[in-house]
């Protein structure tokens, strides 16, 4: 299966998730990884002062080549998975990357962390599902993917 992990750069089980997925035979996109000697994208790559900038200038760095480079990345990676791993605690882009996947149809599986609890992630439960620790994601993904197969 093609899985696309959605987390943050500051979630410390993001790498594990990504190992786990992969020692379980699946394709997975690792954004801090996307390609063979990128170390991914980062804010810092266009500005070392980019967490001082207003709107404007964030407007503005949307459009600088790095940005468009790791958007480039990330969306055509989401296009390329079947499935969408969104691993908590995470982020803004993160979370729109799991609805951008779910808004196409695709699964979305929520591996949640202690924290605040949210409504809306019953959004993915048609397609997807939510878990509580990450053995119970490699197990439907295993279900889900014999399942798959006529």
């Amino acid at each position: 299966m093609k899985i696309y992990v959605a987390s943050s750069w500051r979630n410390t089980r993001q790498p594990d998730v990504v190992l786990a997925l992969r020692d379980d035979h699946h394709e997975v996109y690792d954004f801090r990884h996307p390609c063979e000697g990128d170390d991914g994208f980062a804010w810092s790559d266009i500005d070392p002062e980019w967490q001082s900038w207003n709107p404007r200038q964030f407007r503005k760095a949307l459009d600088h080549p790095v940005a468009l480079k790791g958007y480039g990345l990330d969306k055509a990676a989401m296009d390329w998975a079947d499935v969408c791993v969104l691993v908590m605690p995470c982020g803004r882009s993160a979370h729109l990357e799991a609805g951008y996947m779910a808004g196409a149809g695709k699964r979305v599986h929520v591996l949640l962390s202690p924290g605040e609890p949210e409504l809306m992630y019953r959004l993915v439960l048609p397609l997807g599902e939510i878990h509580t620790d990450l053995q119970q994601v490699l197990e439907t993904l295993f279900h889900v993917e014999r399942s798959d197969v006529p």
